[in-house]
């Protein structure tokens, strides 16, 4: 049972299927509680559907719904799985009690909790007593999954003092596809229009399918016209789905301020004080915005490379990136059908706001990755970063930089510092500010003596440049 065969209907997600199966099928009486959780549109159902199946286990999708209404369906759904009749409950503490007793062994997967925490906040309680060593649910053998999208509810389950802290043996992320894997799953070959695509749809399976009804681009000469078609179509789910990611965080109540601080990091201000003065707000006033969108995955906040007490924010979600720095300013034009003179105007602003940054992600992303041969070794961290340079009262942005893991005593290796270009073709010049960097991190006390040099291209390299650089280019990135 524990090799079950991952359906060929589910694309990539390998890792997952097998922490998922692994839990579904342990011979160990202490496991019992799982938590999965991601994103909207990621595919959890579709996975967890493929899982039940596959077990036959025992599915309940909540719905917005009071808590009558849930126990009610609870009741029809499980009597039905069991054989019949009716079940009716007062509460939920009476429902699981049920659902425990009339289903002693297998799978249970309980999707959209979020929606059954908000109409029952005592249910993690009651789950708690369920689970504990003379709980009913040590009945049997029943293996239970909780499965949500609000990330900041599921992330507090486990939490704290939450009341299921310390009882879940299984705490799994459903994250996008990463940028390769969403370049098959597309069905693109071409590594400059998986770039273009990738920077507006993501990894989001179902934005290939359900959201744009299959149609992928299928050139670059027809990028243009896809965009027009799909993403600014006022017809299309894809149209209003960056606003509705937003609504549907339960956590979110001034839904303007959100678009703001979206808007500005987008914008490139991703500081917490160059995100305050964006919107005109003062820098502890965005404290709570910016923990909310960092607790629902949709933004993530990052360190400097070199100057750790310097954090830059990163917005998780393309599409999101896509709206706000494409889509929000021109609203009024597309909701009015005129989308072919909004991304006339747009465009320049997508491909320096949207493409480029989004390029940049992608190159750390591929770092992260690198074989040993790379940077002579796995990397231990990969970000961007700033070194000063007093002497030309500057600071040189370090696009991709790749440390080697902290050794206790020994000063932090350098393994590679990267500059990215995507529509620029890359010079001597950008090899010389690296070299200038590389020569004032030594003299910082960073270990340089091994530091690679790395250029990471969209548009191609200058003839001539020196063979002790490395050159990073789309196919590569691909490969």
């Amino acid at each position: 049972m524990s090799f079950l065969q991952k359906p060929d209907h589910v694309f990539d997600r390998d890792d997952e299927w097998a922490g998922l199966v692994r839990f579904a099928t342990s011979p160990s009486p202490d496991v019992r509680l799982g938590i999965v959780s991601g994103r909207r549109r990621q595919g959890k159902t579709f996975l967890l559907d493929a899982l039940v199946e596959a077990v036959g286990g025992f599915m309940f999708t909540a719905a917005e719904e009071t808590e009558p209404e849930a126990l009610a369906r609870f009741g029809r759904e499980l009597a039905t799985r069991t054989g019949g009749g009716r079940y009716a409950f007062a509460d939920w503490d009476e429902a699981l009690e049920r659902l425990f007793t009339a289903v002693p062994r297998g799978l249970v997967v309980i999707d959209e909790f979020p929606y059954l925490a908000k109409a029952s906040p005592s249910l993690p309680s009651f789950l708690q007593r369920a689970l504990d060593p003379r709980g009913y649910a040590r009945r049997g053998e029943v293996r239970l999954l909780l499965c949500g999208s609000a990330m900041g509810v599921m992330g507090r389950l486990l939490s704290g003092n939450a009341p299921l802290r310390g009882r879940a043996s299984l705490e799994l992320i459903v994250r996008p596809l990463d940028y390769r894997a969403s370049a098959a799953f597309w069905g693109i070959d071409d590594p400059r229009l998986a770039v273009l695509v990738h920077s507006i749809v993501g990894g989001t399976p179902a934005y290939r399918r359900e959201f744009v009804a299959g149609d992928a681009p299928a050139s670059l000469d027809d990028f243009d016209a896809w965009v027009l078609r799909t993403v600014l179509n006022r017809q299309m789910p894809l149209f209003r789905e960056a606003r509705y990611l937003l609504a549907e965080e339960t956590d979110i109540r001034d839904m303007a301020t959100y678009h703001a601080v979206l808007a500005a990091i987008a914008a490139g201000n991703a500081t917490r004080g160059g995100i305050a003065n964006h919107i005109e707000r003062k820098s502890p006033d965005i404290g709570h915005p910016l923990s909310v969108l960092e607790d629902s995955h949709l933004i993530a906040r990052e360190a400097d490379a070199f100057r750790k007490s310097r954090t830059r924010y990163r917005i998780c979600e393309p599409l999101i990136v896509f709206y706000e720095a494409v889509m929000r300013s021109e609203w009024p034009r597309l909701e009015r059908g005129r989308a072919e003179a909004a991304w006339r105007d747009a465009r320049a602003r997508f491909l320096s706001q949207v493409v480029g940054p989004h390029f940049e992600s992608l190159c750390r992303e591929w770092a992260m990755l690198a074989e040993p041969d790379v940077f002579g070794e796995l990397p231990g961290d990969v970000a961007a970063g700033t070194v000063a340079d007093p002497l030309n009262r500057t600071q040189i942005e370090i696009d991709v930089a790749v440390l080697a893991p902290e050794e206790h005593g020994r000063p932090r290796r350098v393994l590679s510092l990267g500059e990215v270009k995507w529509d620029k073709v890359l010079t001597a010049g950008h090899v010389d500010r690296l070299r200038r960097a590389r020569d004032l991190l030594s003299v910082k006390g960073y270990d340089t003596r091994d530091t690679v040099l790395a250029c990471y291209g969209g548009a191609g390299f200058q003839e001539g440049l020196p063979g002790d650089v490395r050159l990073i280019g789309l196919p590569d990135l691909y490969a």
